[in-house]
């Protein structure tokens, strides 16, 4: 199942690359040129002297999640304790109303936004975005025995869609002319679907991997059709000091191999990242 996910994953960014090749533009960097208001401390020293780095999160398995013990793991939540770690300072990790993440940068209550966030046009206008860290795509989730009727987005029209609110999925539903109700997560769409509310839900496919199918918590559920190829990215505060900090540790953890190490233990798909 998940050999055949990242099959679709890869098949989803060869189709979309053209599209992305075309903007002449380098994506990875969206920091802007404003510089931090004047008399207000820049974040860097902001989280320093607080000794905490505050990462907005939501339960999003295999980016952030609770194990056993109830502590944060994840491929999102491994690699921000490292940030944290070169920062010397501890990490916490702060659950958020995904529709509000600009609104919790902007008030201050988080200093990051990461949790496989998808760098749409909204996200990179509303917040400082770091490089890309990793390959995603939205894809369609269904009942495992009604999959061969919805092979085609034209299949999808009469259908009604569970997405996450303010969420790339949530997004394409909009974008392919989609009916669908928001809910609050990820996680929430899915069970729409397995309790027959909703006819489909459309959800990261990083997430589908770990959730969906054979041997998961959603084994009567699988996927169709991936509907874009995108990437995830850390969002900060407009003008944030901390952006230039994050890519250059994102540099260093994929030239020790660490970052790749951390992605193949949750099943990720790590960006390339350019030296």
């Amino acid at each position: 199942m998940f050999k055949k996910l990242i099959a679709l994953l890869m098949t989803s960014a060869l189709a979309f690359s053209m599209v992305a090749c075309g903007s002449g533009k380098d994506t990875a960097s969206t920091q802007t040129e404003e510089t931090v208001e004047a008399g207000s401390e820049p974040d860097i020293a902001k989280v320093k002297d607080s000794g905490r780095l505050y990462v907005g999160i939501t339960d999003f398995e295999p980016m952030d999640y609770k194990d056993e013990n109830g502590d944060w793991i994840g491929f999102d939540a491994d690699m921000a304790k490292e940030f944290a770690k070169t920062l010397g300072v501890e990490v916490e990790f702060v659950e958020i109303e995904w529709d509000n993440k600009a609104l919790e940068l902007s008030s201050k209550n988080i200093d990051c936004v990461w949790n496989g966030m998808t760098l749409t046009d909204e996200v990179k206008n509303s917040m400082d975005c770091s490089n890309p860290y990793c390959n995603n795509a939205q894809i369609v989730i269904v009942p495992s025995d009604k999959a061969d009727q919805y092979q085609t987005v034209e299949s999808l029209k009469d259908l009604n869609f569970a997405v996450e609110v303010g969420s790339a999925g949530e997004e394409q539903a909009k974008a392919n002319g989609l009916n669908y109700t928001s809910v609050n997560n990820q996680a929430a769409a899915l069970m729409e679907v397995a309790a027959n509310t909703s006819d489909a839900a459309i959800i990261d496919s990083l997430m589908a991997a770990a959730m969906v199918g054979e041997g998961t918590s959603y084994d009567k559920l699988t996927y169709t059709i991936g509907l874009n190829s995108e990437e995830y990215g850390v969002g900060f505060r407009k003008g944030s000091d901390l952006v230039e900090e994050f890519n250059k540790f994102l540099k260093d953890q994929y030239t020790s191999g660490n970052m790749q190490k951390t992605a193949e233990k949750y099943g990720v798909q790590a960006a390339l990242i350019e030296q």
